[in-house]
């Protein structure tokens, strides 16, 4: 064979090595899709679970194995279920609307395929609608972080945190009142199975009785499960404005002025559409305190460094940077995160949006933890507590010194916040039941360290 044709050869050779290449690639990219779509998808049992739960309304969620139209029945006794609704389609997944309710009233309820006989009282289970907006009646928070992970450890949070629940009833009412999360509830890529495994194998029990509430985290959004499995309200349907999206959205629970937030995959910039939205939603709210949930913590020295601009893609330099001064300015009180599988909880804080080493001393208006603030509603800029809680079902580590933070930890646990008129009392909770850290913020009080006027990203 002379050179020419062994060249020819080759060249061949290499020019169908390389369309198989590319044939395959296409393969694996045509595939991609069809398999998040495979990995969104759950078949047979799943609980009962509550959503959007308001002062007259409420959403339940339960999945069956075959098809069938549900029917759901409730009351205000478990043994007299007298009303009911009723699905129009058959269906695996299903999803019923209960509206009409008296708000702060427990309610018995049972599920079930429409045509069945009895009421249900057997299978009856409860749950609590929320107090009328604005009111000053008691709510206990229990926040889980980053709970996603499936093991002995997460369940150690969880029933050291109900003991301790239990040995510490809150004024009045049931026992909790709403089950928040800081993201990442399924690990590691968000399947539907891994959601059953993390939440519904776990949690199960509990979500019949309290709404859950989930931050929106990085392993949540691999997959299209999330918001296949959760509805949020996203046309202000329980207080707030309408966001037009799940991604980003607020609600009102008796005195306090929630904002979930997403940190992941919403546009983070200042002049941006969750941006403008928080600014209307956060300037038509009258309630007395706000608490705003996202994913990526704005301050943090654990798993992950809130001063690396590359760490995580800048999504925590963005938060701190153009979302956290919308939030001071409207009075912020307490922020929740996750992502870094530790728990962090700052003095409070106020205008700082610059790197740990930006810090300056009067961005500190008090250390002691038992931190007070002027107005008895929302005050701009009369700082904020920033916690960052990670670690209820996986520990990291970190050099846990950054320098807002008061109290830094690499320990399994979850925060229980309860808020009483013009106080709220937090506490972490440990995998053996012990408080590891608490704190306190008391409003309206005259003598209070605020800022005068405004500060701006660069102060």
């Amino acid at each position: 064979m002379n050179r020419q044709a062994f060249r020819t050869k080759v060249f061949k050779w290499l020019r169908r090595l390389a369309l198989g290449f590319v044939v395959l690639l296409l393969f694996v990219a045509m595939g991609r899709p069809v398999q998040i779509y495979l990995d969104s998808q759950y078949h047979g049992e799943r609980g009962p679970y509550l959503q959007m739960l308001g002062h007259d309304s409420v959403t339940i969620h339960w999945q069956t194995s075959q098809a069938e139209a549900g029917m759901v029945r409730f009351g205000l006794q478990p043994d007299r279920l007298d009303r009911q609704v009723k699905e129009a389609q058959a269906g695996e997944k299903h999803q019923v609307r209960l509206t009409g309710l008296k708000p702060a009233t427990r309610y018995w309820y049972s599920v079930g395929a429409a045509g069945q006989g009895g009421n249900g009282e057997a299978k009856a289970s409860q749950f609590s609608t929320a107090p009328p907006p604005g009111s000053d009646r008691p709510s206990r928070i229990w926040v889980l972080g980053d709970p996603g992970y499936v093991s002995d450890m997460v369940e150690w949070v969880r029933d050291s945190a109900l003991e301790w629940m239990d040995e510490h009833p809150r004024t009045g009412g049931v026992p909790l009142d709403l089950i928040l999360t800081t993201g990442d509830n399924a690990y590691r890529s968000g399947k539907n199975r891994e959601f059953q495994a993390a939440v519904f194998d776990i949690f199960g029990d509990l979500l019949k009785r309290y709404p859950y509430w989930p931050a929106y985290g990085n392993h949540d959004a691999r997959r299209w499960a999330y918001f296949d499995i959760f509805n949020f309200p996203e046309q202000g349907e329980l207080g707030g404005e309408p966001s037009g999206t799940e991604n980003y959205f607020s609600f009102d629970y008796a005195n306090i002025h929630f904002v979930f937030l997403d940190s992941e995959d919403s546009d983070r910039d200042a002049d941006g559409a969750m941006a403008e939205w928080l600014r209307r939603d956060l300037s038509a709210t009258r309630q007395q305190w706000l608490i705003a949930v996202f994913h990526h913590p704005p301050y943090t020295k654990g798993s992950h460094d809130s001063d690396d601009p590359f760490d995580s893609r800048g999504r925590q330099t963005d938060m701190r940077e153009n979302i956290v001064p919308l939030l001071e300015q409207a009075g912020v009180d307490l922020v929740l995160s996750g992502h870094s599988h530790v728990y962090e909880r700052s003095h409070l804080l106020d205008c700082h949006y610059g790197k740990s080493t930006e810090l300056q001393a009067d961005m500190v208006l008090d250390t002691d933890g038992v931190f007070e603030k002027r107005g008895e509603r929302l005050s701009p800029h009369a700082g904020a507590v920033y916690a960052v809680v990670g670690a209820s079902g996986h520990i990291n580590t970190g050099t846990l010194d950054h320098p807002v933070m008061a109290f830094s930890k690499s320990e399994l646990g979850s925060l229980i916040v309860d808020v009483e008129g013009t106080v709220l009392r937090a506490r972490y909770i440990n995998q053996l039941g012990e408080e590891v850290d608490r704190f306190s913020i008391t409003k309206g009080v005259a003598t209070a360290v605020k800022r005068s006027g405004s500060c701006s990203p660069s102060s």
